[in-house]
């Protein structure tokens, strides 16, 4: 989104030919070709315009090649606005779904399971008791929507293992992670392959664009070849494909999320080293581009509770306190933030100046 200029030529280039043809282009093939090649675990995929249309569609075929209804999704993670996703836990891990947002059935929620984010104990007893009744498990592999919370130690593993034990299919929402951690995304940094991995934003270089896609096995229930609809007058539209396949050319350059990482390590080691010299208690997370900034003491911050527990006041102090010098962060401390090939080094020296500033007033 950041007017790359090889971007916005592919853009040029593709308009004059047609926005538009509510049909399969070569582009699209292309598109898809190179993604299963970047991401080795999706043997076949479906081009959408979203990130919610493609973990809407994802969920739709796991029920489908499975037979089940039951889904499980993680608290503080977030997989897009459809109606099986806008649900909080009820007052335990086994009890109904509650909907989350008006507008969503009860009698749909009840359907959705909401656990603890990196609790890998409740996730064995919750497929003790109702495993053969889930169809698939959702989960961002590093939370992005509570801040940055990286998966802990073995609970990326435990997802894989309950899910083979009890057929169901895992399913890593990459929309935010993919190819923003690494290349071949989240999956890639942890070595666990899931059944059916969902992507946006980046795919489209700014374009409205969301893909999904996994096991042959799985993705041969989808409608023409299988019995699960899904389509879209828009999807793989040559504009967003163009824009898509120019980004990824761009993103598979040797030495380019090497220098991501570098980026942004240097940007949280200089915003805690401002922190320490104003006596301001505060901690990091990163994977690769992506970070999260806490106002804590607590060494860690792995799940849901810990993030609501931080300080929410100076977070927002901070925040508007960076806005007045210039720099725009994610406005609420449940957000992660990201660096961006976009930014100079000028820009980290320039963020990490203005935190030392603002942070020395807190």
């Amino acid at each position: 989104g950041h007017a790359h200029p090889k971007v916005i030529q592919a853009v040029i280039d593709a308009a004059p030919r047609g926005l538009s043809y509510g049909a399969p282009t070569e582009i699209e093939t292309r598109m898809a070709d190179r993604v299963c090649e970047i991401v080795p675990s999706m043997e076949m995929v479906r081009m959408v315009s979203s990130g919610t249309e493609a973990t809407m569609s994802a969920i739709r075929l796991a029920r489908g090649y499975t037979g089940r209804d039951k889904i499980v999704k993680f608290e503080g993670c977030y997989h897009g606005h459809g109606d099986s996703l806008l649900v909080k836990a009820g007052s335990g891990a086994l009890t109904l779904g509650v909907p989350s947002s008006p507008g969503v059935p009860a009698s749909l929620a009840e359907h959705t399971l909401t656990l603890t984010y990196n609790d890998s104990e409740e996730v064995r007893r919750v497929f003790d008791e109702l495993g053969d009744q889930i169809a698939c498990i959702i989960v961002e592999p590093v939370a992005g929507n509570m801040n940055c919370i990286p998966p802990a130690e073995g609970f990326l593993e435990t997802l894989r293992a309950v899910c083979d034990e009890h057929g169901s299919v895992l399913i890593f929402d990459e929309v935010m992670t993919g190819f923003r951690v690494a290349l071949g995304g989240a999956q890639s940094v942890y070595g666990i392959t899931p059944d059916l991995t969902t992507l946006g934003k980046v795919i489209g270089g700014g374009m409205p664009v969301g893909a999904f896609g996994g096991k042959g096995e799985i993705m041969e229930h989808l409608a023409p070849l299988g019995p699960v609809y899904q389509a879209g007058t828009l999807s793989g539209n040559p504009i967003a494909m163009s824009a898509g396949l120019a980004t990824l050319e761009i993103i598979s350059e040797p030495g380019f999320y090497e220098r991501l990482t570098e980026k942004t390590t240097r940007l949280l080691e200089g915003i805690r080293a401002a922190a320490s010299e104003a006596g301001v208690p505060l901690t990091t997370n990163q994977v690769g581009g992506m970070f999260g900034i806490f106002f804590t003491d607590a060494p860690k911050v792995e799940n849901f509770a810990q993030v609501t527990q931080c300080d929410l006041e100076r977070f927002k102090r901070f925040f508007h306190g960076m806005l007045d010098e210039g720099v725009y962060l994610a406005p609420s401390a449940f957000e992660a933030g990201f660096v961006s090939s976009a930014h100079s080094e000028e820009d980290i020296d320039a963020t990490v100046a203005a935190a030392r500033k603002v942070l020395a007033q807190l």
